[in-house]
């Protein structure tokens, strides 16, 4: 079966764990872009050296009958960017872009981002989360995820884990077994109710 190469998706690589977490006059955003304009945004940061990322996974998709494997966004018409006030304007400037998001809390958006990326990374295959849902907080005690933090659902006789992207009111979940996870006290903002604020946006 045919790939698709995978382009970068984070720049630097180090975003997510340190440099993103960082006081160094740049702030995140989010991009919400144009239809199928997120890989396009990317390249142009890529090239510009304008920190961002774009979290993809691969999908299997039929090409002119053929069943080709591509890299799609997982949240689309997302693009999550660390830059200043001048690099969100030369993000606007692409003609790529509908809105710019602000950021309240970007420690919180990089951890968020952190934990998506490291399920990326282990290879499972994700559901995307159009909402959140309430459910049992835990850590993962072992395994490729181990030290992941989210909540626990029940579905369709699954037990599925699920990490939440706050500031989007959405998520990714993963299938998980019981005896991977165990119970912790849940964090304060899990009792918090959403900001009336934000209204996320979807393609």
């Amino acid at each position: 079966m045919p790939f698709l190469a995978l382009e970068p998706s984070v720049f630097p690589a180090n975003l997510l764990t340190e440099v993103g977490r960082t006081v160094n006059g740049r702030t995140w955003w989010v991009m919400y872009t144009k239809s199928r304009q997120e890989k396009a945004l990317v390249r142009t940061l890529g090239a510009q050296q304008v920190p961002h990322y774009l979290p993809l996974v691969a999908r299997e998709q039929l090409v002119r009958g053929r069943p080709v494997t591509s890299y799609v966004p997982v949240f689309p018409s997302y693009v999550f960017v660390y830059g200043s006030v001048a690099e969100r304007e030369q993000c606007l400037k692409t003609n790529r872009v509908c809105q710019v998001l602000p950021v309240a809390n970007g420690p919180e958006l990089c951890e968020d981002l952190a934990s998506v990326q490291t399920m990326i990374e282990a290879g499972c295959p994700l559901t995307v989360e159009s909402r959140l849902e309430p459910g049992h907080w835990v850590r993962v005690r072992s395994g490729p995820l181990e030290g992941l933090e989210g909540t626990i659902l029940k579905r369709k006789r699954q037990t599925r884990l699920v990490v939440a992207v706050r500031m989007l009111q959405q998520g990714v979940s993963v299938e998980i077994s019981d005896y991977l996870v165990e119970p912790i006290a849940a964090p304060v903002w899990l009792n918090m109710p959403a900001d009336p604020s934000f209204s996320p946006l979807h393609a």
